[in-house]
């Protein structure tokens, strides 16, 4: 297979020297007319558009005011819209969705989600405290067999009396 290159050209056009009194021409220099060439650089990734609902529902409302033909491609043409748009934006209005006209596309939030983080953050604390309250009860039943073995009393109730 034999691979061709396509290259935008510069075309040039000898004009006429303009005299005084005449406008030049756009895109005139020096009597030799330049043909507009497209910038070759494209974009990496397009960006898709977006439309809220207050815009979809603006849209409809307009392309039921069209009472003329071709009133409707001319909308279209004007919003940069397809027919196809129109038409999902119209059942979506029929069934009632007009909240539904501006819903997220792609995958759907797991409501649970939120719910499962914090019984696994709840499960954490609750592990924490009890490991915590284990070391208390160690520390308190030492300081009972120290007062045992050196026969300290562990309640002071004769100094609650004096006080």
């Amino acid at each position: 297979m034999r691979e061709e290159s396509v290259q935008a050209q510069v075309v040039e056009v000898t004009m006429p020297p303009v005299t005084e009194g005449e406008r030049s021409e756009p895109g005139v220099a020096g009597g030799i007319a330049t043909a507009w060439r497209p910038d070759p650089q494209v974009p990496v990734r397009p960006k898709r558009r977006r439309f809220s609902g207050a815009y979809k529902a603006r849209i409809v409302r307009e392309a039921e005011g069209c009472r003329e033909p071709g009133e409707i491609g001319v909308l279209l043409r004007r919003e940069g819209l397809y027919s196809s748009q129109l038409s999902q934006w119209r059942a979506a209005m029929r069934e009632g969705a007009v909240a539904g006209l501006g819903k997220k596309r792609g995958r759907k939030k797991d409501p649970d989600a939120e719910l499962q983080g914090r019984v696994v953050e709840l499960e954490r604390e609750n592990a924490r405290l009890k490991r915590q309250l284990q070391q208390a009860e160690t520390v308190i039943e030492v300081q009972k067999k120290l007062s045992e073995m050196l026969g300290i009393p562990l309640n002071s109730d004769s100094d609650d009396e004096n006080s």
